[in-house]
Formats: C-alpha cells, structure tokens, sequence
C-alpha cells in the first residue's frame, strides 16, 4: 500500500508566525524569551533555519506546547521538501526493477546517462515500449523453458531481447524445413574436429537459420534459446555458459531440434534452455515433453543410443581414454562428446576425462555475430 501524499505542507515558520500574532509578539520579544539572537528567530520564520530538539524545547516552553509538536512540524515539512528526490529514488528502483540496468550499461547494451528520464526512455527503446516502462516481456509470449521457473527473471528478459536485436543484423536466406534434413548431414561432418566449428555460422545461415553468441549474465543459468522472427527466420542463440566441446555440441543440436519441431514459430512460443547440460540438468519426469523430445533428438544426432548402449554394455565402468578415444574415432565424433554423454547418463563422474572437454568458445566467437567477452556489436535496437 502506498502512503497517501500530502498536496503542501508548510514550515513550521508560520505556525510560530501566527503564534506571535495571536499573542501580540514581535519577533524580538520571541528571540528575548528564548535567549537566542533575533536572527535565529527570523530564520525560522522564513525556513532558511531548522528546528533543532533545542529549539523545539524553547518553542514549547514559550508557547505552551510540547517540543514534539515542532519536530514533527519540522519532519513533516522536511519529507514534503524531499518529495521530488524521493520520486527520483522511486523512478530508479523501477530501472533497476524492470532490467539489469548495471549490467546492460558495462555490457554497452544501453548508454548510461545521469537523468531518469533518459534511462528510462533508453530503457523503453530497448524493450520496444511505446508508453510506460512497464514489465516486458520477450515477444509478449509465454516462455517455454526447461525450468520450473514460471516467468522470465529481468536477467533472462534483457539477454533474450539483445539476441532479438541482434539477430536482424545476421544476414541469412529464408528457413525450408524441406532442406533441414540435408543440413544435419553436412552439420555431423563438423563432429569430430573443433577447428570446424569456424565452418557452423556460415552452414546454418546457408540453410535460413541465424545463429549469435551471447554471454549470459551471472545467475541468470541461460544455456540457450530458440526463436522466429517470423514464419521464415529461426535464430538459435548460445549462451556458451560452459567452455566445453560437448556442452556446445549438445545445446546446438537441441535448439536445432526446437526449430525442427518449429517451436516459437508464429511467435506463439519460444525455448528457452537452461541449466541444459550438467550436474544440475533437470530430470526428464519433471520435464515438459517437448524438451525431452529435444533432448533425443539432440543425444540421437551426436552419438545414437544403439551405438552409446552397446559401448557401455562392453565397456561398464573401464572407461579408459583409450577406449573412449576408439569409440569415438569409429563414430567419426570427437572425444569429448563421448565423455558428455557418459556423464551425462550417468556413467561417468563429472571429474573424470575433463581433458578431453576441449575449449571452443575462442573458436566460434571468431566467426560468429558475438556479443560478451570483450566483443560488443552496436547497441541500437
């Protein structure tokens, strides 16, 4: 509930004004009996003076009343004073309410500038507001995510609506779900070598789907995304969270299932992943369906569960990197995806064979639209 506002308050100065009026007094006959100088009188009068619990006592003395009355006089007209800096402090807890203000204006997303006024309508053109700033939302929509989260957090809301700023400067023809299958083909040549990863961007914009990295903000647990500018542009955004072969390998194949089922097209819906890949990846029975579909069909393109079954049969426990390394070398994929989907199944410690988790974030952000680590494209929406 909010305090109702006072339209004026005014200073104690004329309460002690009609005080001496209706005793007869001059200014100097209050100064005589407080024992303070006139000055001090006269500046009260005129509210260039506070009351101090010195003077309230005086002021009561001299008038019958309690020295509570004049500072609370006092308070009161104080706070009304202050009422245009306490709105000032109300407009900029919204900012930061409504977005990671901080963070948007060190990642170069949005320009600082010391006026409310001109962060919030910086704030209102990043979210395309044409009114009040209000709680946006990403498409207006509803986000389909693999928590149990029901809203979006401002952090998750600001990194989806930079990638749908960023994904109208990816050059990229128009998406035929005709061609997709055509696409995986050639996408599973680039599994065994991550120096082809430099070959991804250009493969999927060939195909009609752009593709942007953009690093996540701290907490906000954002591994992926998946969205539709319209019925003919899917934008897959990574996060690249984890610097690891498999986690990269893993969330691209399953945002590509999203937009081979074409989740979020005709903006209805969209996927956002998180905590996706790792220690804390949520259970598939708590799960909607359409993300355990994708998670199939992601694990399916990496390494088929015939083929993952059968190594665990024969190996079961003596995963040596040798074994892995052959395994891998006859399924023509890289080590390290083998070691993910060990541990993620369970097979394997998270502590095991990280050697072969090589880093990939050096090489995609070279050649894909990247936003975060140092690179920043321009922050007009």
């Amino acid at each position: 509930m909010r305090d109702r506002k006072l339209a004026e308050v005014f200073p104690p100065g004329e309460f002690i004004r009609e005080e001496l009026e209706a005793r007869g007094w001059t200014q100097d006959d209050l100064a005589a009996i407080l024992g303070r100088p006139s000055r001090l009188v006269s500046e009260l009068i005129t509210a260039k003076r506070g009351i101090t619990p010195e003077t309230a006592r005086g002021l009561g003395g001299a008038f019958g009343t309690s020295a509570q009355l004049w500072m609370n006089l006092e308070s009161t007209y104080r706070l009304w004073k202050s009422d245009p800096e306490q709105d000032l402090v109300e407009r900029r807890a919204r900012l930061y309410t409504t977005a990671p203000l901080r963070l948007m204006i060190k990642r170069g997303w949005i320009e600082d500038s010391s006026s409310v006024d001109v962060l919030e309508t910086r704030l209102k053109d990043f979210f395309g507001l044409s009114d009040d700033l209000r709680e946006p939302q990403f498409f207006a929509h509803v986000a389909r995510r693999s928590s149990s989260c029901p809203q979006l957090t401002p952090l998750q809301n600001a990194w989806l609506y930079r990638a749908g700023h960023m994904a109208k400067a990816v050059s990229a023809g128009d998406f035929s779900e005709a061609r997709l299958a055509e696409m995986l083909q050639l996408l599973k040549l680039f599994l065994p070598n991550p120096e082809d990863l430099r070959k991804i961007p250009k493969l999927l914009a060939e195909f009609g789907i752009r593709f942007i990295v953009i690093e996540p903000f701290p907490q906000s647990k954002i591994d992926g995304a998946t969205f539709w500018l319209n019925n003919h542009h899917p934008v897959v955004v990574l996060s690249l969270r984890y610097d690891r072969i498999d986690w990269f390998w893993h969330t691209l194949a399953h945002e590509l299932a999203h937009v081979e089922s074409g989740d979020g097209k005709n903006n209805d819906k969209f996927a956002l992943d998180i905590d996706l890949v790792g220690e804390r990846t949520k259970s598939s029975d708590n799960r909607p369906q359409y993300e355990v579909k994708a998670d199939e069909r992601a694990t399916d393109f990496l390494l088929p569960q015939t083929e993952l079954d059968d190594f665990i049969m024969r190996v079961k426990s003596l995963y040596s990197k040798k074994k892995i390394a052959e395994f891998a070398d006859r399924i023509n994929v890289h080590p390290g995806i083998v070691v993910g989907q060990l541990q993620h199944t369970g097979e394997l410690s998270y502590a095991h064979n990280r050697e072969m988790l090589v880093r990939i974030r050096h090489i995609i952000t070279d050649v894909a639209l990247t936003d975060g680590w140092g690179r920043s494209v321009p922050s007009s929406p």
